[in-house]
This record gives C-alpha cells, structure tokens and sequence, in this order.
C-alpha cells in the first residue's frame, strides 16, 4: 500500500485551514485511489471545534513535524540476539542471515549492543600479546558449554545454567602432568577436557573439579559417573575431538560478557539530516533506532536505507510557502497547492505540482469549485465544513475579499448542508471567544502569520470577537505578550488585529519597533496607547497586510 497523501493547512490554523483541508481530502478521496487524510499543524479553536462538532467529523490528524526521522528509514522487522546466547550461537545466526552485525536485547526489548563479525573473530581469536593462563579463562555456564558442543550432560546437575569464571585445562599428557596443570587453580574453577581416559576422569573425581568434558562421544564409567554427582562434577560427553571441544567452550560465553557500548545509535525522532551527518564517515554497518517513550529497540537501517528515504505527502491549503507551512515541509513531497493568499515565500518543490490560487474569498470557496466543476456533491458534513470555511474568511461575505464566487457557492452548499445559513451564522461567530477563553499568549498565536519586506520582519495576528468589551479587559496583558513573542521569535514588529464582526471595525493592538508605529499613526486614530482605530478594516489579507507592507516598504531597513 502506498504512503498516505496529507491534506494540511497553515500554522495556528483558522476556520478555512482547517474546514478547506476536511473539504479537499474528501475531495480527493474521490477522484484519486490514494488514501488521503486531513491534517493539521495546530490547536483547533473554539468556533471549529463547535463546527466539527455540529457535523459530526473527527479533528483532523496532528501532524506538528513531517521531516523524515529514523523513524521512517529504520526496518522495523528486526533479528535480535538475546545476552544469554552464546558466542556461537550469535555467530551461527548472523552468518545464516548474512548479517554484519545484530542488536542484542534484554527481555524487554531495550538495546544492551550492537557486536559485529569483525568483533566476534576478534574475540574467538587470542590476541599475541595474551598468553598462558589468560587464555585457558573463560566466562560460560555448563549448560552453555554442552548447547555450543551438542553434548549430553550428566553427573551433577547443581547450578548448570550459572555463569561463572571457569579456566580450561586440557589433560592430554600423562595423569601426573594433568594433575600439576590442574593443581595449578582453584578445582571449582576447572573445566578438564579429555578423551576416553579413565585415569583422567578419576583424576577429576580426585580432584572435585567443575567440570568433566569427555570429548569423542564417550561416557565415564558408571562408578565415576556416581563419584561425580556425590562431589557436584558435571560431566558432559561431547561428540567432537579435543581440539574442537576446546574451541567450542571459548565460543561458549554468553555474548553479554563481551558487549561494548561504543556504537551509533539514534532516537526514533532523531531528524534525516543530524543522521546523514553522524554516519557519514562511521565504519558501522547496522545503526539501531531507539524509540523515545519506550526506549525499546524500535529498528535498524544501514547507509544503503538512506539512499532513497520515503517522504511525507503533503497537500498544502490557505498557504503557499514555507514559513507558514508545518515543520519540515521543505524536506517533503509537495503534491498540490490549493491557496487564495499571495504569492510568496521560498516554496520550491522538486517536481512539478498541481497549484491553484484563485483570488476568492476563503479557500473553502476553491474546493467547492472543485466538487462542481467534476460534477460531485460533497457529503452534508463535508459541507457544513466548507459553509462554516467560506462565512469565517469572508465574515459571512462582507469581508473586502469576498466575490461573486464565494457568494454562489455558498448558497450551494448551504443547500446541500441542509443549514439554515442565517442561524448557522449566528451561531458559529457566538461558538467561542479566543480573548475570553485564552490566555493571550494563545489568543495571540490563534491566527499569526508572519511576513518580511523590506528587511522587515513582521508578525500579524488576527482575533474575530462579537463585541471588543473582552479586548479592553485585557489589553495590557495581551500587548505584554506581544513584546515576548517579538523576542521570542526576532520580530521587528507584531500587531493584533481584533475585528469586531458585528460592528465590521476594528482596532489595532502594536509592539516593537516604535518606526513602524510613528508611520501607523500618521494614518490611523490612536484610541489608546498602542491601540489604533481602524473603521471598515476587517481583512488581514486584502487591507491590513498590503498597507503594513506599503508602509515597511518606504521605511529604512531595521
């Protein structure tokens, strides 16, 4: 099945960005096979809320990060290799698997290494600066040592499964010579390893060591088999020579005593490019993904996963660049542009699109296009979406920005809406206030778009109220805030532009450089101190951004 196509507005998403997105993923879904799914880049706001209530549709999908992460390129299908397991055992599955490296997991699933094949052969083979006693040692447990020979155990059966610190000793010389090589360690610590010797496995009775190993398939005596379980001597029979035998209880270990931690590994939402620049020069074969909640291990990928890395699909509606668009869009598969803002910003994409940008009202007015134009009606709560889209951008049609074409596809889609648009109105501008119900940090970001011009960098908020009785209350405490968000985010200058729906008038609340707002009053009544009356402004995109951008325009650069 292919990757799923997202349908997604602007950041701090209004009414239309979030209704046009519902609109055109259903739109699409469709005319197209794909599977498309409506998403937004933010809190959905009390009036859209009350909409999708009122129609009975889930909140579109969260999406607040669309950059490709280790999440996406990692193979989540993944052998692993328990620390119990032994050298060999681990050794056997990476070459049957023709792997270079596996990740070894504890019972919860959480990452303990990450040995590779060059690490295994180093660890099978002495190096020439160890000699003598250090390499008889060996860590493994008994039952470790006859699953890596394919033995049979018997005599004493006590603590098989315990890991200990064993050394080997091979009794292939005389009973005197074996037993000084012996001698020459604590007996529980001796692993003796041997052919069908009688006299040596007396000798391991004599000496009470740990373990009997009988190489060649042969088994003690019986009355030695009963002097070891009476001194707890395992015995195991294993069916290959001395020589195999002793190099099979090396590779014997569990492969947690030999585990090292210097190795890459990332989190599931580590972004592509800090992991394009980690691996770049690293000898590492197999880089494991840890997941962030559970610090499970979540899946692997190597360098050749990086090659051709999945990118997210992305529909893009009421906007068309970068800067408003959800985080990473830069580094995603822009599909279709579906916007009636101007053209701006660094959108580039790298294959051709399908963009539309018609100069209507709202861009729930395009979508409805859209559904006529391919001769289809949009579902009743598909249309309720779009009615509620058009009236919010276009404050019921009396909006600057309003056409002829939001006027007739609105009357449309009431129809197919089944709503009595006068009441819907009404209803959907009392739904909720953003000063009442927000703080003004939130109220601020609620509707924000930033622009530059002119070197300028400019932040514009929007608040729709029934009345400006809230905006007085809180007038202070909302200018605070917009001098924190233009530290916050290196803003020349951000306004608030309360318009009051009823009324159709608006004020204008100002922070930043006081240039910009010297210019502003030229124009404009100062009502109180950073507060401007503006009458018969109601559209952010057709009156009040061109004249700040006029305005900027003619100033120095900051």
């Amino acid at each position: 099945m292919s990757e799923p196509i997202y349908v997604i507005g602007h950041r701090n998403p209004d009414t239309d960005a979030i209704c046009a997105a519902i609109g055109y993923a259903a739109y699409l879904r469709q005319v197209r096979s794909d599977e498309v799914i409506a998403a937004c880049c933010g809190e959905i706001n009390a009036r859209t809320n009350w909409v999708l209530k009122l129609a009975g549709v889930e909140a579109p999908k969260l999406l607040l990060d669309v950059r490709p992460t280790a999440a996406i390129v990692c193979r989540r299908e993944v052998l692993t290799a328990s620390p119990h397991e032994t050298f060999l055992s681990v050794y056997r599955k990476m070459m049957e698997h023709n792997f270079r490296s596996i990740p070894v997991v504890d019972e919860q699933r959480c990452l303990l290494g990450m040995p590779t094949i060059q690490e295994m052969a180093q660890l099978f083979l002495p190096s020439e600066a160890t000699h003598g006693a250090a390499n008889r040692q060996v860590s493994t447990s008994v039952h470790n040592m006859n699953a890596a020979m394919g033995g049979k155990l018997i005599g004493a059966m006590e603590n098989v499964q315990k890991v200990e610190d064993l050394v080997l000793v091979v009794a292939a010389s005389s009973v005197e010579t074996s037993r000084d090589r012996a001698q020459q360690f604590p007996p529980n610590q001796v692993v003796l390893v041997t052919g069908d010797r009688p006299e040596i496995h007396a000798l391991a009775m004599e000496l009470g060591v740990r373990c009997l190993v009988v190489t060649g398939g042969f088994i003690p005596w019986e009355s030695l088999l009963g002097q070891a379980r009476e001194k707890g001597v395992s015995v195991i029979s294993a069916p290959h020579d001395t020589a195999s035998a002793s190099q099979l209880i090396r590779f014997s270990r569990p492969i947690a005593e030999a585990l090292v931690h210097d190795f890459h590994s990332f989190t599931s939402r580590t972004p592509l490019r800090e992991i394009i620049h980690a691996v770049q020069d690293s000898s590492q074969p197999l880089f494991p993904v840890i997941d962030e909640e559970t610090r499970q291990l979540a899946g692997v990928f190597s360098k050749s996963d990086l090659v051709e890395v999945p990118r997210t699909k992305l529909v893009l509606v009421d906007h068309n660049e970068f800067s408003q668009a959800v985080a990473g869009a830069d580094e995603a598969e822009i599909v279709e542009v579906i916007d009636h803002h101007r053209l701006s910003g660094n959108l580039r994409t790298k294959e051709p699109v399908r963009f539309i940008n018609e100069p209507v009202g709202s861009t729930s007015t395009i979508v409805g296009v859209m559904f006529r134009m391919r001769g289809l009606t949009p579902d009743k709560a598909t249309a309720i979406c779009l009615c509620a889209g058009l009236i919010s951008d276009t404050l019921n049609l009396t909006s600057p920005t309003s056409t002829s074409t939001d006027r007739e596809i609105l009357e449309w889609l009431a129809k197919v809406a089944d709503i009595d648009a006068a009441q819907f109105v009404k209803d959907f501008f009392a739904a909720g206030s953003l000063l009442r119900e927000a703080t003004p940090a939130r109220a601020i970001e609620g509707d924000r778009k930033v622009f530059e011009e002119n070197g300028w960098r400019i932040s514009i908020s929007q608040i729709e109220e029934m009345g400006l009785e809230e905006f007085w209350k809180k007038q202070a405490d909302l200018h605070s805030a917009l001098v924190a968000l233009c530290q916050a985010h290196s803003l020349h200058f951000a306004c608030l532009m309360v318009t009051d729906i009823t009324a159709h008038h608006s004020v204008l609340l100002v922070a930043g450089d006081k240039r910009v707002e010297t210019a502003i009053d030229v124009d404009y009544h100062e009502r109180s101190p950073q507060v401007y009356e503006m009458p018969g402004v109601v559209s952010r995109k057709k009156q009040l951004f061109p004249y700040l951008s006029n305005l900027v325009s003619k100033l120095t650069p900051p």
